[in-house]
């Protein structure tokens, strides 16, 4: 009888993240695959995501609707809630075997709580990672304490983990799952993305995505001001924006950056570019800005500059290609003359990816298909102390 894998996806960036695990479970003779689709996959607002999952051809399984139209935190408390609802009536109907989540959104929180309480063993991606800067830094770790296998992104990750009190034997490390995206689509040329997106590129060119940051003093829209502040001044540069995501606050920076596109005719917003078009941006672009994850984990596969604004990122592993700086335009000034340098261009060939080189979804793959689910569910603490 085949495992069923039930993979639980909520964003478009996780779902891209996803996408190669998902394609290897379904084709794998071992396994069989279900899927949830939840969040900001099923919001207009957000685009309705999930058509790019059955545009892939894959089959939704079951969808949860859980997202409020509030991004107050009473709001996001009451789609945790709802969440968990749906969650404990879906795994209840399709019965999985194993429940597969990625990484640290209020989402995934409430499916993985679910899970718990059906006795369902959850399989946790990209766990072991820090963001100091949000409160998807405790729901991260929380995660990995309901979880019972782990795969990670770099050692240092696993060694977190198993600090967490999981046991060795548990926790692999597979490298970042980004990067097999590089490495399996077919990128679009300049002349064919410009197209896709209906935007001339300029004689410089930024990928901008900024998300909002719960857990600094400065409020996410003083910090958005003041990074259009800095944009402002930048000469012979298009600006490409990518949506924030649904978090506390972020349907406010919504507002900011339609506001800025309409009145800079070398600027323009997408809610969701989707992998193709967003990873081709990457490789197109002069430099990425923001504090997406995407900057340290993808961007430096493509030997291409980052700046990393703000605390939302801190503690991730990171490329020499990532500069990092604080949360004001002049400061991200200073960034932007580093990223057009020289010196920091001449040195960019030779960064290296600590995320690793690919094969991270194969990996992943093959041990949901080997590794033995028997008596999984009663985890034993790992005690440095006693070791």
């Amino acid at each position: 009888m085949k495992r069923k894998i039930c993979v639980i996806t909520g964003t478009r960036a996780e779902y891209g993240l996803l996408r190669w695990v998902m394609a290897g479970i379904r084709d794998n003779t071992q396994l069989e695959l279900q899927i949830i689709a939840t969040g900001m996959h099923l919001s207009p607002e957000f685009g309705l995501t999930f058509k790019e999952i059955e545009k892939d051809g894959f089959k939704i399984n079951r969808k949860v609707e859980m997202l409020l139209s509030s991004d107050t935190s009473t709001g996001l408390a009451k789609s945790m809630g709802l969440g968990m609802i749906g969650f404990g009536e879906a795994l209840q109907q399709l019965h999985p075997d194993l429940v597969l989540v990625l990484g640290d959104r209020f989402e995934i929180f409430s499916a993985v709580s679910a899970a718990m309480v059906a006795r369902i063993p959850v399989a946790h991606l990209h766990g072991g990672e820090a963001t100091e800067g949000l409160i998807d830094e405790s729901i991260r770790h929380s995660i990995t304490k309901m979880s019972h296998l782990h795969f990670v992104a770099a050692e240092e990750y696993r060694k977190r983990v198993i600090q967490l009190g999981e046991q060795p034997d548990r926790v692999f490390k597979v490298g970042g799952l980004g990067i097999d995206n590089i490495k399996k689509l077919d990128l679009l040329g300049r002349a064919e993305l410009e197209n896709a997106l209906g935007f001339k590129f300029g004689h410089r060119n930024l990928l901008v995505t900024f998300h909002p940051v719960t857990l600094e003093n400065a409020s996410s829209i003083h910090q958005m001001k003041e990074l259009l502040a800095a944009l402002e001044y930048e000469e012979d540069t298009s600006f490409i924006f990518t949506m924030p995501n649904a978090d506390t606050d972020g349907r406010v920076l919504f507002e900011v950056i339609e506001d800025f596109v309409a009145s800079h005719s070398n600027a323009r917003a997408y809610t969701s570019l989707g992998q193709l078009r967003y990873l081709s941006c990457i490789q197109h672009v002069d430099g990425v800005v923001g504090n997406s994850s995407s900057g340290l984990t993808e961007a430096p596969s493509f030997k291409k500059g980052t700046i990393n604004i703000g605390d939302r990122q801190r503690g991730r592993l990171k490329a020499e290609s990532v500069i990092d700086c604080i949360p004001e335009r002049l400061a991200i000034t200073k960034a932007l003359q580093e990223l057009y340098s020289d010196k920091f261009k001449g040195k960019l060939m030779d960064v290296h990816n600590p995320y690793g080189d690919g094969g991270a979804s194969e990996r992943v793959v093959d041990m949901l298909a080997e590794i033995s689910l028997e008596d999984i569910l009663k985890k034993h603490f790992f005690d440095f102390v006693n070791t």
